[in-house]
């Protein structure tokens, strides 16, 4: 039986969350997206190119980034185990957002003194790590705070905060401080900054030691397979979201390379015009974040949602098989927004209503990342595969829509929400 002063911590929420709650933890994604994303598309393309030239940029993005998504991959899942287990007098989920953020500030800002492609790639995994350990924790806090009636809601909020993490980021490195070493350090201190609000209004429920369930490596490494068979909600909405993130990641790593190589403009231009497309991409999102997730939960409906944005996605995809201008990137950009905003309010807060244990929320959400994190080293290759072989970029966007339509068909057999 659990005890009274883990009551809290264990059970389902039932009361809404109040405007600071929200505002807050929009901020701390705002911050810990702006971390992965600002040094996955600007800093490191330019960081490889400058270390390894530009015949050899591609391969050198690809061992890196691969590196930082492997690293995630573990991470994710271990620190949201080890804070689920965690009877600190501060809460489960604080102490690691906090460590999380300070010590992968300190690794993305140590980025650009790295002039080899090893050393760039070791510091990259260490943030990551950090980075992912702080977001396991963040993640959940929605299954901790939030009712389920409010769960779509909360989910466009972070949503829509997660992409002006991204188009905020790279626009500062493009447009007010674009010196690498710069663009590092902001980066590494807008996380810190952005993160410290939500740790102050994060009711954070302890967890009694008597009620801490045991950790076992062992048990836990078996646990990265959750059955299908006896969980097979969790194993569709698992596909779905990695079949979806394989897609978006294919599409976007090469983004600023594409506008080199493919649109013809020089390094410089590219950055510029890959903030435009970013930020398309943001006002499409916007747009459809939270008005998705509160239209999702009056009709109490996730799935006609999911597919619908995932789909919108995949022809955003389709248009840019064929084109060299930079003004249908920018028409595809606004269209992916579209999509991307919906789909991952719904998303997420139907993920959110699949997970197997109450007690191992951020474990089970940190097993979801790994759909987040493994198309990160999956996806690179793939790419460079069909950028410098298989056909160039038209064959990348084309695939690109087949495996996200693919992650559409994904959430079709879930039964446990409609």
């Amino acid at each position: 039986m659990t005890s009274p002063a883990s009551e809290a911590a264990l059970t389902v929420p039932s009361v809404r969350v109040r405007v600071p709650f929200l505002l807050t933890l929009s901020l701390a994604n705002l911050g810990l997206m702006l971390a992965f994303f600002t040094p996955i598309q600007n800093l490191l393309p330019r960081l490889s190119e400058q270390i390894a030239g530009a015949d050899g940029k591609e391969a050198a993005l690809a061992w890196v980034t691969g590196v930082g998504a492997f690293v995630a991959i573990v991470a994710n899942p271990l620190a949201g185990a080890l804070s689920d287990r965690t009877t600190s007098r501060f809460g489960r989920r604080r102490p690691w957002i906090l460590l999380g953020a300070l010590i992968g500030a300190v690794m993305i800002a140590l980025l650009s003194t790295q002039t080899t492609v090893v050393g760039l790639a070791v510091l990259w995994g260490l943030g990551q790590a950090a980075v992912n350990a702080a977001y396991s924790a963040l993640t959940a806090a929605i299954p901790d705070q939030v009712p389920v009636p409010q769960r779509g809601a909360a989910s466009g909020w972070v949503g829509m905060s997660q992409t002006l993490g991204v188009v905020l980021g790279v626009a500062l490195v493009s447009f007010v401080i674009t010196g690498l070493a710069g663009g590092t350090f902001l980066t590494g201190l807008l996380l810190v900054v952005l993160v410290i609000p939500f740790l102050v209004v994060l009711n954070d429920s302890r967890l009694a030691k008597a009620d801490r369930p045991p950790f076992h490596l062992g048990q836990f490494v078996r646990d990265f397979w959750v059955s299908p068979r006896k969980h097979p909600d969790f194993a569709w909405a698992w596909a779905a979201r990695f079949l979806v993130s394989l897609g978006s990641a294919m599409a976007t790593l090469y983004l600023l390379f594409f506008l080199q190589d493919r649109v013809g403009q020089p390094q410089a231009e590219a950055a510029q015009s890959q903030t435009v497309l970013i930020a398309l991409y943001a006002v499409g999102t916007m747009v459809t974040a939270v008005i998705g997730g509160i239209v999702s939960d009056r009709s109490g409906r996730r799935k006609v949602y999911v597919i619908g944005a995932s789909i919108v996605m995949a022809c955003a995809a389709l248009l840019l098989v064929g084109t060299t201008t930079m003004q249908m990137a920018m028409v595809a950009a606004l269209i992916l927004g579209l999509g991307y905003g919906a789909y991952l309010a719904v998303d997420q807060a139907l993920i959110t209503q699949v997970l197997p244990r109450a007690d191992d929320r951020a474990r089970d959400l940190g097993v979801i990342n790994i759909a987040n994190s493994a198309p990160q080293v999956l996806g690179p290759v793939i790419a460079a595969a069909l950028v410098t072989s298989f056909g160039g970029y038209p064959a990348l966007y084309a695939v690109t829509a087949v495996i996200t339509l693919l992650g559409a068909a994904a959430v079709i057999p879930i039964r446990s929400v409609r």
